[in-house]
């Protein structure tokens, strides 16, 4: 049996965080595969790694190591298929998949130095059921404290992660980030940013996903994994690599009540710009984001480029019945799927706030980068 609970570990070197992780490759005794773990393992040691130290800014990287060989399951996949649609998940399915894989690979490896665990399964999406998925914090539940416990006498630091042969990066990142974000006060630091009721309603898969997008849109895999399918997934926006750590406070323009700012707000994915974002507190955890996105890195696969305005509210935990953590402000609604949400010079250049007194200019741009005048009455 699994006792949930968390602790998430981390080790300091040189440059940086690095979070070590174990990748233990599962695989069914009814489902054939090709996969070869060199291939795997490319997949987390340079193509994670390589977006998490981007996304992270040189601040975080990722040490995987990947299991030398297949563990292979006692029961067929069909004893472990789950929902593609989260709310219908049998999470009885996910937990013994877990016990079982981690029961197996506990005979030979020590899950003690690594932060999290990845099960990678020798199985598509059609044998699966789903992509790719969180174990904890996650399907299982967030609310434990100390670690996860399995058969066989170990324990895990920080979480699991599932994924099948085909997840796409954006996935990849989309999972792991949950654990990496870890659980404060009952709550995922990290948490998807779809709607979890609209992502459960019947239909394909990929026209549900896409409508399930109310509230990020394809601005942050939190919300979208990818813009398009071959393509890598967006950057993620500030509200997420805030939660994560990841944004130097020095980097954050905070206008209170009563000031006025001219700011040059810079590109979000470029570390070297003085300021990145632009906080607007408005009361106990809320607060606005400003951020602006140009194609740079993985900010490339975005739907467009401009200013974002984010309405964030930290006492709601999870995307459910409409409500979420955190919103983008659309600047053009006629756009379909938030695609239009960017505020530009000379287009959509300003939004105003009327009921909280605030008013934001974009006056112009030089480069990649805004003047804004942020106005709060």
């Amino acid at each position: 049996m699994i006792v949930l609970v968390v602790l998430l570990f981390a080790g300091r070197a040189a440059g940086g965080t690095v979070e070590s992780g174990l990748v233990v490759l599962v695989e069914f005794p009814d489902v054939r595969h090709s996969l070869v773990r060199s291939a795997v393992e490319a997949r987390f040691s340079r193509q994670l790694d390589g977006y998490v130290r981007e996304m992270s800014q040189g601040g975080v990287s990722l040490k995987t190591t990947v299991t030398p060989r297949w563990y292979t399951l006692p029961r067929p996949v069909g004893a472990y298929r789950i929902s593609p649609r989260n709310l219908e998940v049998d999470r009885s399915r996910v937990k013994n998949l877990i016990d079982d894989a981690l029961e197996l690979a506990g005979r030979e490896v020590d899950f003690s130095p690594h932060s999290f665990v990845v099960l990678f399964l020798g199985a598509g999406v059609q044998d699966y059921g789903m992509i790719g998925l969180c174990g904890y914090p996650g399907m299982l539940g967030w609310t434990g404290e100390g670690v996860l416990r399995v058969r066989g006498g170990q324990s895990v630091k920080g979480g699991v992660a599932i994924f099948c042969a085909q997840a796409h990066l954006g996935t990849l990142f989309h999972d792991v980030a949950h654990i990496l974000g870890g659980v404060q006060n009952g709550k995922r630091m990290v948490p998807c940013l779809y709607d979890h009721d609209l992502q459960a309603k019947p239909g394909p898969m990929r026209e549900t996903a896409i409508g399930a997008m109310i509230n990020l849109g394809f601005w942050d895999p939190m919300s979208c994994h990818y813009y398009r399918r071959l393509s890598p997934p967006p950057g993620i926006c500030s509200w997420t690599r805030l939660r994560l750590n990841w944004l130097p406070p020095s980097k954050v323009k905070v206008v209170q009540p009563g000031e006025t700012a001219e700011v040059i707000l810079g590109p979000l994915a470029d570390g070297t710009a003085e300021i990145l974002v632009v906080k607007l507190p408005l009361g106990p955890g809320r607060y606005y984001l400003i951020e602006n996105r140009q194609p740079i890195g993985f900010d490339r696969f975005l739907p467009g480029s401009g200013v974002l305005i984010l309405s964030a509210d930290d006492s709601v935990a999870e995307c459910r019945h409409g409500r979420a953590p955190v919103k983008l402000v659309n600047a053009d609604p006629s756009v379909e799927h938030l695609e239009g949400a960017a505020f530009e010079v000379g287009k959509l250049d300003r939004y105003e706030d009327t009921r909280n007194r605030i008013a934001v200019q974009l006056e112009e741009k030089t480069g990649r980068s805004y003047k804004l005048l942020v106005t709060r009455r």
